[in-house]
């Protein structure tokens, strides 16, 4: 089955107000949002570029307290810095500063909330197997499915076929059109399309 996912925002909870020599002044409390530093996040030209693609393959060093606060941002996206830092035994400060590390060297690209597109009943989601001639790597893959729209992920596999496409549409009509714009790509010999009709994903 598959799940998808679309990007949300997250807001900052309420400043707490404090006087200073007689004036009012209003200080943001410790336990903030992650909406700042998602401002700070590449855009989606700069992450589809071909040696960020490479770079996407490389391993980086990461320790325990880096994969805690990853498991507790898989499960919930709007969870406070204030929250990650008490679950991981650490204060606000460093666990921002390994959150913009994780940020900076593209362990985490995104923050997105999951929705179920089959209980809308308006969107199509798909997935399509692409066969290709010769080797192809992910970046020239890439580079050909980003020009549409309605593509949200690609992956290559091992063995057949060559790629798997994530395909989200507005009605049969439109899935139809994007399937046939991947076959005119000049290096696909084949495809095959499958309608995803409902999905589950484990929590993290």
């Amino acid at each position: 089955m598959i799940s998808s996912i679309i990007t949300g925002p997250v807001t900052a909870g309420p400043g707490v107000q404090r006087r200073t020599a007689g004036a009012t002044r209003t200080q943001r409390p410790a336990s903030f949002s992650l909406l700042a530093l998602r401002r700070s996040l590449p855009s989606t030209t700069e992450l589809l570029s071909s040696a960020n693609i490479s770079r996407m393959h490389e391993p980086v060093a990461m320790d325990a307290i880096d994969r805690q606060i990853l498991a507790l941002l898989s499960e919930n996206a709007r969870r406070t810095v204030r929250d990650i830092a008490d679950r991981v035994k650490l204060t606000v400060a460093p666990v921002n500063r390994r959150i913009q590390r994780l940020e900076r060297i593209g362990v985490i690209t995104g923050y997105s909330a999951r929705i179920n597109y089959g209980r809308s009943g308006t969107v199509i989601e798909a997935v399509t197997e692409l066969r290709f001639t010769g080797d192809l790597d992910l970046a020239q893959i890439v580079s050909f499915a980003a020009e549409l729209p309605e593509v949200q992920e690609v992956l290559t596999v091992a063995g057949d076929p060559d790629a798997l496409v994530r395909i989200r549409a507005n009605g049969i009509e439109q899935l139809q059109a994007v399937v046939n714009r991947l076959r005119t790509g000049g290096s696909v010999t084949g495809t095959k399309t499958l309608v995803v009709l409902e999905s589950w994903r484990r929590e993290s």
